[in-house]
């Protein structure tokens, strides 16, 4: 009987994920036992999950644990996608932080408070942010400082502030501080106007002040006494800054990509329809749409029914994206940020805390739209290996090619000389038949660009459309 523990639960002496027959499971251990009792009878666990703000479970009935720490196992609900906070853009993380404040807010109501306030406790879930970490409650001991005060202003507020009033690019820094960008360097970053803005001053530059005095002196501020309403009024205070932070007007390429392309109107629909006809004869469940800028084509898979997730480079599309699914109560469409060619690594101990983009579970369809050329072009990627990496992630492809005689590719070439005597339709073609078979090719009307439906020749994909591993 096959039994793993997930690589990356492994510092909660509470419990921790396993998988068993590829089911995800969580051991609580009986350290935890008096807590796990206090969440699931103090009605804690019910306010949370009728606000949909923490997983349900069931608990299992005789189930075997992995050690004799076991107290019991319950099965987790379990969420579409992984993603990172580093993966995030500024609104998914702003909703994150309120998510989880608002969790404290609620634990403290019900005699209970978060032990930490880690940003990769939350995932997004049917379109909104959901704590996924059942055994982060512990039983508010009275006078007792919130311990996670410090966390939370480090994996939310810090990166926060930064993107606000600094650049939107910083929440990148989570990837080399996977316990939050530490207070000192978030108050080095930022605007000395910052200092005039209370709740900044109190939340972050005296913050990190505080903790220089305290690591100096070898004293916990832990051993400061807090009462109750201080306590409620700390979880107010930030809940206030976090809502006043707001993006300024930060402009990046691709953020208005649609208003500017060389589409009429009729190239544009006909493109859709393209893109529709493709997905309904190979109908996939998951879909990754590369280059999905603020998610035009991604929602026409979604309204077949897909679980899509939307990726791509620029923040302010990602950004643009969310919004939009908030606005619409879009379920099956997770915008992340991400850079195709420097996708997010494999990260933390051992290099397995925090899976790398090509290692979280692939996709039965990949869209891949507007993006060929600046692969190629942009980042000098052969043809060839962007083959080679596309046909390992998905059984299917649906890509666009974008000719040199196009208006976008004369602009990439405008500043450089063009070196790329290979990019053209037929190197296109043979380069990809050496891992794809192209079931469909269309021309785009009043356009030289086409769209091709391929499948990967990669033998690792059942014929069902999902990889075996």
């Amino acid at each position: 009987m096959q039994q793993t523990i997930h690589q990356s639960s492994f510092r909660d002496p509470s419990g921790f994920l396993f998988f068993k027959k590829g089911k995800l499971l969580r051991q609580v251990n009986t350290c935890y036992q008096k807590d796990y009792g206090f969440l699931m009878n103090s009605g804690l666990y019910e306010k949370l999950c009728k606000e949909k703000l923490l997983v349900r479970h069931n608990e299992l009935e005789n189930h075997n644990g992995l050690n004799d720490s076991i107290f019991k196992v319950i099965a987790p609900e379990l969420v579409s996608f992984i993603s990172y906070p580093y993966e995030w853009s500024f609104g998914q993380l702003k909703d994150a932080a309120l998510a989880t404040l608002e969790i404290q807010k609620i634990a403290l109501q019900h005699g209970m408070t978060l032990k930490d306030a880690s940003a990769f406790n939350i995932q997004f879930h049917k379109g909104k942010p959901i704590f996924i970490d059942t055994l982060s409650f512990e039983k508010y001991q009275d006078g007792k400082p919130w311990e996670a005060y410090k966390q939370f202003c480090q994996h939310f507020l810090s990166p926060l502030a930064l993107m606000s009033y600094t650049d939107i690019r910083l929440n990148q820094l989570l990837k080399l501080y996977m316990d939050g960008i530490p207070l000192d360097l978030t108050s080095s970053l930022l605007p000395f106007k910052t200092k005039m803005k209370f709740l900044l001053l109190m939340h972050i530059h005296l913050h990190a002040r505080s903790q220089k005095k305290y690591e100096s002196k070898g004293t916990a501020s832990k051993n400061i006494k807090i009462k109750l309403s201080n306590l409620t009024a700390l979880v107010e205070s930030l809940s206030y800054m976090v809502r006043k932070l707001r993006l300024k007007n930060q402009g990046t390429e691709w953020g208005e990509y649609y208003s500017f392309t060389n589409y009429n109107d009729r190239s544009f629909t006909h493109k859709k329809e393209i893109i529709a006809g493709f997905l309904k004869e190979i109908h996939p469940a998951t879909l990754w749409d590369l280059g999905a800028n603020t998610g035009e084509f991604t929602r026409i898979a979604a309204q077949q029914g897909a679980n899509c997730m939307a990726f791509d480079i620029d923040p302010l599309a990602v950004e643009s994206n969310y919004n939009d699914i908030k606005k619409n109560n879009i379920e099956n469409i997770l915008p992340l940020v991400m850079d195709l060619t420097n996708p997010s690594p494999a990260i933390g101990w051992n290099n397995k805390e925090r899976l790398s983009m090509t290692k979280r579970p692939h996709p039965d369809a990949i869209l891949a739209l507007a993006l060929i050329h600046h692969l190629a072009i942009s980042n000098n990627l052969p043809l060839a290996r962007i083959a080679k990496f596309l046909s390992k992630l998905s059984r299917h492809l649906i890509i666009e090619f974008v000719p040199k005689t196009d208006t976008q590719v004369k602009k990439l070439l405008e500043s450089r000389k063009d070196i790329f005597e290979e990019y053209d339709e037929l190197h296109f073609e043979k380069e990809f038949s050496s891992f794809f078979e192209i079931s469909a090719k269309e021309k785009i009307l009043e356009s030289e660009r086409f769209v091709y439906l391929l499948k990967s020749k990669d033998k690792k994909f059942n014929f069902a459309g999902t990889t075996t591993h």
